[in-house]
């Protein structure tokens, strides 16, 4: 018997989940982007309302932390003034789209149309999302979603379900993606209100007319200057609300990320701000944990500090993922090392998931860092 619960759903805005630490408030960016007046707004109702943390989500999300009962209220008019609110609970749960902060003016009009497409969607499971990949070749290969408007070798626009390799042509990016998802739902997808496409795929049922590849998909980005702008980095994709305000006066277009970093539109230098990873070499970056303990009420230990401390000590060309729990939400793929909370000390896995069997159990927080300290730690 599991620890821990598995919600099935995703926290909104009109929808906020409880944690450790108060409710938490995810707000979903209009088309993938920040104005910065929308930027300090969110900055300021943060600390206003919550503890003043703010995380990114790996949907490209942003998250309020500490907000109450009696403070949510009023939270949500000061977003609904700025544009970030949906009219109802019911349309902020189909919107759940991540667009690719590279974009050009057609991928921002597709985003409009694919948004006003959600609204429209059949009956989805919590977790069910879209990626719109539009650039010339996709870079949001990693992101956690079930359909996929990419662009083929040739550059048309293909719609690919996750999980399978080719994906239909687009003819009417609206009327297809609503068809998708009703074939999801008409094909058994959906079960007991979960569901993703990738499992529907891997049962062998595939949509009609899947025959075009994606262009090659682009390496993860790294922080620091772009063609579009500015990228930084959030160390475990959280930040106070102060860094957004600092952010928001440069006066740049934010774009979330799905890899939790923010793209800062049309800066041409990589601004100094506390809080922010603004290279490629810092070992932070190697490294996923989620909230943990006290802030998530599931956590069976620490995470953050933790993953702190042992970061210097990574094995170069290593990801660690240290979990709080064995539902590995941060990062619920398989990692070179991942370091699960148990209560009784942090499970060892390699090259697995965070609910995977571990090499080493119940190991202390010294005997961690000395596994990691050892030369070349040939052991790992």
């Amino acid at each position: 018997m599991t620890a821990w619960e598995i919600k099935g759903w995703c926290p909104g805005a009109l929808r906020p989940m409880q944690s450790g630490d108060g409710l938490v408030v995810r707000i979903r960016p209009p088309l993938g982007r920040l104005t910065p007046v929308q930027a300090a707004a969110i900055a300021k109702a943060a600390t206003t309302h919550g503890n003043g943390i703010i995380d990114l989500s790996a949907r490209a999300n942003l998250q309020l932390r500490g907000v109450t009962e009696a403070s949510h209220g009023p939270l949500i008019d000061d977003l609904r003034a700025q544009g970030l609110i949906d009219p109802d609970i019911q349309t902020e749960s189909l919107r759940n789209l991540i667009v690719t902060p590279f974009r050009d003016v057609e991928t921002t009009v597709l985003a409009a149309t694919l948004t006003a497409a959600l609204a429209r969607m059949p009956r989805l499971p919590g977790k069910f999302g879209f990626a719109l990949d539009t650039g010339l070749r996709p870079v949001l290969t990693g992101a956690s979603v079930d359909i996929r408007v990419e662009r083929a070798t040739d550059g048309r626009l293909i719609l690919r379900p996750e999980g399978h390799a080719l994906g239909q042509p687009v003819t009417d990016l609206a009327a297809d993606a609503i068809a998708m998802a009703e074939w999801f739902v008409a094909k058994g997808g959906v079960t007991e209100g979960r569901g993703r496409m990738s499992a529907l795929i891997g049962r062998g049922i595939v949509p009609p007319g899947c025959s075009l590849a994606p262009a090659d998909p682009l390496p993860h980005p790294a922080p620091g200057l772009h063609p579009e702008g500015a990228l930084v980095a959030l160390a475990f994709g959280q930040m106070r609300a102060d860094t957004l305000s600092t952010l928001a006066a440069l006066g740049h277009e934010i774009r979330p990320t799905p890899w939790r970093m923010l793209l800062l539109v049309g800066a041409e230098t990589v601004p100094e701000v506390a809080g922010l990873i603004a290279g490629p070499a810092d070992p932070i970056l190697r490294v996923t944990a989620c909230t943990g303990a006290p802030g998530c009420p599931q956590a069976l230990g620490d995470t953050r500090q933790l993953a702190r401390r042992l970061a210097p000590h990574l094995p170069a060309g290593m990801a660690l993922h240290v979990s709080g729990c064995a539902k590995g939400c941060a990062h619920p793929a398989a990692s070179d090392l991942t370091l699960t909370a148990t209560g009784q000390g942090y499970d060892l896995i390699r090259s697995g998931t965070a609910s995977n069997t571990p090499s080493l159990t119940g190991l202390g927080l010294e005997a961690i860092h000395d596994l990691l300290k050892a030369p070349h730690a040939p052991h790992l």
